[in-house]
């Protein structure tokens, strides 16, 4: 008897679950069909799930494996340089800082030529580093001093807006919405201030006149590295390890953000017409996806921002398939019920 309750309690149970399914299921129709509900601001959505809340950002970057990379590098190019300083000739002052002075000078490629491979062994030394080093600089440096960019960013805006009233909110929003501004003005900054330190530097430490200090910096940042001008003290090039790193690669930033920020004004500039322009029939067929020749708040938005370029006719359909896949009753809605006959 006991076995015989137990089955008939699990058997409800299961019927009940689908009659609550069949309940939810919609008269007729795609899930396109529903209107999109916003709620008030006083209303509360609890999560499906709510132990997954505290879910970590995909994009959290770490600076020690950065670290690392970087201690590896010049590490190892230091003792390959050390161990062969007799196949490299030029201007030497102290053999462990010309090494790491040497490897700097390889990995930015600005290659000034006052210490050059002179053996077979010390130029394919070179080479292998001149490519890892590159790498080096493009895939992991460029995007740590990105990382330091966007943490400064809230500290620019509150300097520049410094005075007026403006909440957290509205200092995030304007931060975000012109994030390529904002970084490309710090970038900018920064570089500036190293190229006048750079200058400084060499017309009062490496007793150059300003014109070739500044030529100097320029031939230098621009990876140029005509040669002519270099660092050639010990105090020079101790200065020169930290300096060509850093205003290299804060140059190239620049460039990037300046590109970054192009793009951005345009894609407002798109976002505004697309917005402004009045819609005709043939808009109509086309943002109506389930055919039913009715245009859904949901459809409309999709759209518009297909229209912006922010997402294409494939995005669309590849999350639709991935919703009707989830939607185990085909009502159009995802519940937890919806999500317990989809483990996976």
């Amino acid at each position: 008897m006991g076995g015989d309750e137990a089955r008939q309690s699990l058997l409800s149970e299961h019927s009940n679950e689908k009659n609550d399914l069949q309940r939810r299921k919609p008269r007729g129709g795609d899930g396109l069909e529903k209107e999109v509900k916003f709620k008030g601001e006083n209303d509360e959505q609890k999560p499906l799930n709510p132990q997954r809340t505290d879910v970590k950002p995909l994009a959290e970057f770490h600076f020690r494996p950065v670290l690392l990379w970087l201690a590896a590098y010049l590490g190892g190019g230091t003792i390959c340089f050390l161990l062969t300083q007799h196949q490299i000739k030029g201007i030497k002052t102290n053999g462990f800082l010309d090494a790491i002075y040497f490897c700097v000078v390889t990995m930015t490629t600005v290659g000034y030529g006052d210490l050059v491979p002179d053996s077979q062994l010390s130029k394919l030394l070179a080479c292998i580093y001149v490519f890892t080093g590159m790498a080096l600089v493009g895939l992991i440096l460029s995007k740590a001093a990105d990382y330091i960019v966007e943490k400064q960013e809230i500290i620019l805006v509150k300097t520049i807006f410094k005075g007026e009233n403006i909440d957290p909110e509205q200092l995030t929003k304007e931060v975000e919405t012109n994030k390529a501004k904002y970084k490309l003005i710090l970038t900018a900054s920064i570089f500036l201030v190293l190229m006048i330190a750079g200058t400084i530097f060499l017309y009062f430490i490496e007793n150059l006149d300003f014109v070739d200090s500044f030529y100097c910096v320029c031939s230098t940042v621009t990876t140029l590295g005509y040669g002519d001008k270099s660092f050639s003290t010990t105090v020079g090039r101790a200065f020169a390890v930290f300096w060509i790193l850093s205003s290299t690669i804060c140059l190239a930033q620049s460039f990037a953000y300046i590109a970054e920020h192009y793009t951005e004004k345009r894609q407002r500039s798109l976002a505004k017409r697309v917005l402004a322009r009045k819609l005709s029939h043939l808009d109509l067929e086309a943002a109506d996806l389930d055919g039913d020749h009715v245009v859904s708040s949901t459809e409309f938005v999709l759209y518009k921002l297909k229209e912006m370029g922010k997402i294409s006719q494939d995005d669309i359909l590849t999350v639709l398939d991935i919703f009707r896949q989830l939607d185990f009753d085909q009502s159009g809605t995802l519940t937890e019920a919806d999500l317990r006959y989809n483990p996976d």
